[in-house]
């Protein structure tokens, strides 16, 4: 009877089992948790009820091609640049005036912004956006 000689031979190979199951307790425990954590909560306002405005507001317009217009009453007077029109939108208006800005929606969100923000560092406190109800 022969008697067969084994030789132990070193494999290189890494045993991935481990890793696996510890990812998958990972991925258990990432599911179970993740609907526990809310985003960001933004409370707004609610709109069942809106008081009525007693003066007219004034209608800021910005087109397609981005120039602005001051609309109010029946005057409508354009102009070139966002300094003017908030100057003139200042010189027309107080405080408690609301103003509501119309924008084309392929106007740059960065105009818009601009004009709002203007508005509100010269003091006019009331500024609203007009946008389009959906059907449905």
């Amino acid at each position: 009877m022969k008697r067969r000689i084994r030789k132990n031979n070193l494999q290189s190979q890494m045993n991935v089992v481990p890793y696996i199951d510890v990812m998958l307790v990972l991925l258990v425990i990432f599911m179970v948790t993740a609907p526990m954590f809310t985003p960001g909560v933004i409370n707004l306002p609610s709109v069942g009820k809106s008081s009525q405005v007693d003066t007219k507001p004034i209608e800021i317009n910005i087109d397609k091609d981005g120039n602005y217009s001051l609309n109010q009453g029946n005057k409508n007077t354009t102009f070139t640049t966002v300094d003017e029109l908030v100057q003139s939108t200042v010189t027309s208006a107080n405080e408690e005036t609301p103003v509501v800005i119309s924008a084309d929606k392929t106007v740059e969100y960065d105009k818009v912004i601009s004009v709002v923000d203007k508005l509100y560092s010269s003091g006019i406190k009331k500024v609203a956006l007009v946008v389009k109800q959906k059907n449905g």
